[in-house]
């Protein structure tokens, strides 16, 4: 089973990373992970609006054509 980790591991964790990556380097990488996570969000609704788009557009067709 995995071990539990509390609130002593992580920070013995924390301050691992940061001595091994700096300060510095830690706040560039989180900064680019979090541009990812809007990018990949950004992604994600351009995806669901072109298919309510594409929806929206066979409704219309479909009323236009029995006429």
């Amino acid at each position: 089973m995995i071990p539990r980790l509390g609130p002593t591991e992580l920070i013995i964790i924390l301050i691992i990373v940061i001595l091994l990556f700096g300060v510095g380097r830690i706040g560039k990488i989180a900064g680019e992970l979090g541009k990812g996570i809007r990018e990949f969000r950004q992604g994600l609704s351009s995806d669901d609006d072109q298919k309510k788009d594409d929806k929206t557009e066979k409704t219309e067709k479909k009323e236009e054509e029995p006429k």
